[in-house]
Formats: structure tokens, sequence, C-alpha cells
């Protein structure tokens, strides 16, 4: 079993994450790592903390000589923004975890529970899908993200290939393949900067190249589609994911919501629909893998909303710190460290996860298997 941890708080000295379970014999540097977390600090709508934070991934243990050596890899990125003895704060802010947090371990300051409950750990969350991107690149796997929704602003045109977003997407600072549907999400930012207030939205996470038979339709805890929902869902203020069009797919008849199958020699199996996008009985079918998920409005707000100081008991305004008007376009970068584990960790379940050789020959043997039936 493929499996992390992260450590870590805001503003505390680094964050780092344990990845247990990869084979030995992957190719892996701190190169293959750092480009992705360029990325999660891009986007239109961010806040200043993306100009004091450069991250970089230190690979502590785990690899030698370039390769893994089926030990734990942990990975470590340091903080440039350190904070101690800052003041104890008592105003929690609707919408994060500072009121339950406190309550659940009886803090009197909220830092203790927002310092961990923060986003930033998401940092790390990148580092460790990074990692899994690497594994799953060996064996043809790509996995890109866009942006499909801000403030109900949704794109009404995308490229007819999945092929073509990734490079339509990185060309954005709101990672979103429609020009003027992102013009329109750019002032819808505007205004709600304005205002003091913070945009959600929705991203999609699409995985090509995924091999049919990743996950299993025998137990409920196995299947890749309720593996997928609950990663996703476990990023900050995630608050609904679907795969392919499910909600969608919800309101047609039945004749309208499955994927015909169709046989062609040379070509096995295939459907020319994606309706399932990508999993049946939770397995993988072999087409493109598509997960989008809804973000809500993020809870900081420069106009705060209404709130109760923990030591006092008086109505008060909740605490203004530090936000992002909209970080969307970075969520979806968090969407696709999240599905590339959840991939890696399947795959690995299926092929093996000693070495990497092994994991190679059990894989051709199976494909080969598929194209002769």
């Amino acid at each position: 079993m493929l499996r992390f941890l992260t450590a870590g708080e805001s503003h505390g000295k680094a964050l780092t994450a344990v990845i247990e379970g990869l084979p030995a014999g992957l190719p892996l540097s701190e190169d293959d790592i750092n480009p992705q977390m360029v990325r999660r600090q891009l986007g239109y709508g961010r806040s200043v903390r993306m100009n004091l934070e450069t991250d970089t991934v230190e690979i502590a243990s785990g690899v030698m000589g370039g390769e893994t050596i089926g030990g734990p890899v942990a990975l470590r990125i340091e903080n440039r923004d350190v904070r101690e003895n800052e003041p104890p704060l008592t105003r929690p802010r609707p919408g994060h975890a500072d009121l339950v947090g406190a309550m659940k371990y009886g803090f009197s300051d909220v830092r203790r529970a927002l310092e961990r409950a923060s986003a930033r750990e998401t940092a790390a969350r990148v580092a460790v899908g990074a990692v899994c991107r690497r594994l799953l690149t060996g064996f043809s796997v790509t996995i890109f993200s866009h942006v499909v929704e801000i403030g109900g602003i949704a794109i009404r045109n995308r490229p007819p290939r999945w092929e073509e977003i990734p490079e339509l997407a990185e060309a954005s600072e709101l990672r979103c393949v429609d020009r003027d549907a992102e013009e329109r999400m750019r002032s819808g930012i505007e205004d709600a900067k304005k205002r003091g207030d913070t945009l959600g939205g929705v991203f999609e996470v699409v995985a090509l190249g995924v091999p049919p038979g990743l996950g299993s339709y025998v137990h409920w805890d196995r299947k890749l589609d309720g593996r997928l929902a609950q990663a996703v869902m476990s990023i900050h203020a995630v608050k609904g994911v679907e795969v392919g069009p499910g909600f969608e797919i919800s309101r047609t008849p039945g004749s309208q919501a499955h994927d015909e199958i169709h046989y062609g020699r040379g070509k096995g199996f295939y459907r020319e629909t994606n309706r399932a996008g990508g999993t049946e009985g939770g397995v993988t079918t072999g087409g493109p893998l598509v997960v989008r998920a809804a973000m809500k409005p993020l809870s900081t707000l420069m106009s705060p909303l209404q709130s109760v100081d923990l030591a006092t008991k008086e109505s008060i305004t909740g605490a203004v710190v530090r936000s992002d008007v909209c970080s969307v376009p970075a969520a979806g970068v968090v969407g696709e460290a999240m599905v590339a584990y959840v991939l890696a960790d399947a795959f690995l379940e299926k092929f093996g996860a000693d070495t990497l050789p092994d994991i190679r020959a059990a894989y051709d043997s199976y494909m080969r298997r598929l194209q002769e039936m």
C-alpha cells in the first residue's frame, strides 16, 4: 500500500512529507518535484505570500544514486515566513477550522488550530503528488487540470481533444482554456477584491493513459472512484466531487447515460463516449479519467463575517489574516497531486510494489493479455 503523511504548520519552520511504499529503482530527483511546486503558487487572485515563499523541495531520505531504494522517501519544504511567539488569537473565522479545532482540543488560542488547518499544507501534498506522477509518467499516464468555473462564471468553449487542454491552461493565469470566460472571471475576482470578498469555483482534473482494471468492484473501500472522491474532497475548501459529468448524468435517462461498448480487430474493446468519466463499477475503463471538484469561497475575508470572541464571548468579527481572493487555479494543481497519489496507489496494488523492473514486467504482460482478448 502506498501512503503518505504530512507534518508542519503554516508559519512553522518547514513542511515535511513522508511517502511509504514506493518501489526501488524509480529515478527521482528534486528537479522532478520543484516544477510542480512553482505551479501551485501561480494564479490570478493569490495573496502576497506567494511572493514571500519560493517553495523548493529537499529530498531528505529514501533516494540513493538518483533512484528510490524501497524505503520511505522524506521530503522537506522550508518556510521563509516563519512566525514565533505570536499573540493569542481568539476571533474564529466562520467557515474555517478555527472554532471546531479549539472545541475539539480545548484550545483558547485558535492559532493552534488554524496553523495546521491552513491550506499551506497542500504544498507538501503537491510534492508527494509529483513523486507519484514520476512513477505514472514512466507508464505513459499524464495528469493535468483546468478551471471550468469561478464565481458562477463557467467556460463555454473547450478544445475538442483532451490533449490540447494542458498547453492552453498553462498559458492562462487562471488556468482557463476559454479566453472569453477568463476575462469575465478576472473581472469577477477584481470586484470581489474591492468588496473584501472571496470567490470559489470548479476545477477539473484529467488523467490520460490510465490502463483499464485499476481499483476494484469487490469491496466498497477499494472502489477507485470512491478513493478519488475521498482524496480530492480532503483538499481544503472542496465541498463537492464528481467523476465525469456525475450530476448532469443524474438528470438524463439511462439510454443517454452510459457508454456503449464496441470491438475492433487490432483495437480491442473500446467506447466512443466517456460519460462514465473513466470508471465503471469502481474500476478504470482505460478511457480519460475525469474528476471535478467544487471549491467554496475562502473563509478569510477582508470584510469579515460575524463571530464570537472565545475569551470574552462577545460578538465580534472574525480575524482578518492574509489570504487569497481566489485560489481555484492552485487548487487544481493540488487536485492533480491527489489524483496522482490515488492512481499510483492503485497502480502498485495491481502490478506490484517492490522494484520498478518487476512492475514493468507485470504491466507489459497485463497489457499484452488485454490485446489478446
